[in-house]
């Protein structure tokens, strides 16, 4: 139950990167964006887009590693520590320019208290399998 729950939760966070990576590849013409009036500035678009990019890719080696969860958890380490570090970014963000729009403070305490939590229920779930050996990184108890 634990592992299904999980898998419905990493897919829709998964579509999310997907479809929000698809507007940011749009640069400064991304609708969330379009109505502050950025300047079309080459730095910024390109680094909108890029990001994007990134974004987008992280949306789909979710989607694609979810039905396998197990094989993939430090993958998922990864993206997790990358979805933390970018929240912690944006608490700078907030301290040193400002308070964003509410969905972007909601979007922070995902990033910063999800990201661990997240991690903590797929280590869960992997170590109460019986592959769990198989995932976990070679050591004293992982011959």
């Amino acid at each position: 139950m634990q592992r299904k729950a999980l898998q419905v939760c990493l897919f829709i966070l998964g579509l999310i990167p997907i479809f929000s990576g698809l507007l940011s590849l749009m640069g400064v013409d991304d609708p969330l964006y379009a109505s502050l009036g950025l300047p079309r500035n080459p730095v910024l678009d390109s680094n909108m887009r890029f990001f994007g990019g990134v974004w987008f890719v992280l949306g789909v080696a979710m989607l694609s590693t979810v039905r396998a969860l197990e094989r993939h958890f430090a993958l998922y380490t990864v993206l997790w520590a990358m979805i933390f570090i970018g929240g912690i970014g944006r608490l700078l963000s907030i301290f040193l320019v400002g308070i964003p729009p509410i969905p972007f403070v909601g979007f922070t305490l995902l990033e910063i208290v999800g990201a661990p939590l997240f991690l903590y229920w797929h280590y869960r779930v992997v170590t109460s399998g019986a592959d769990y050996l198989t995932v976990l990184p070679k050591g004293a108890n992982n011959p």
